[in-house]
């Protein structure tokens, strides 16, 4: 649930109560929960083939940007362009 508040100069700010959105981190399993229980196979796969966000690899951990993956399901799930995975 996103809260409003008032800015010092006037302006309607709305402020997500989720703590740091923007590097909330998620491991292939919590993923799969946000594509409705999709294998963790299958959505590697589609990482692997461009046709979702690629995961950051942090050493031996994969991980995927939270903001990354609801931005992707706004845009009603396009392809994404190769090479545009982070690392």
């Amino acid at each position: 649930m996103t809260t409003q508040v008032q800015s010092s100069d006037g302006r309607t700010v709305n402020l997500d109560p989720r703590p740091n959105i923007a590097a909330e981190m998620l491991d292939v399993r919590a993923v799969s929960t946000i594509l409705g229980g999709c294998s963790i196979r299958h959505i590697h796969r589609m990482a692997d083939s461009g046709k979702m966000p690629r995961p950051v690899k942090l050493g031996a951990l994969v991980r995927w940007r939270r903001i990354d993956l609801e931005q992707w399901i706004a845009a009603r799930c396009p392809v994404q362009q190769p090479g545009a995975h982070r690392s």
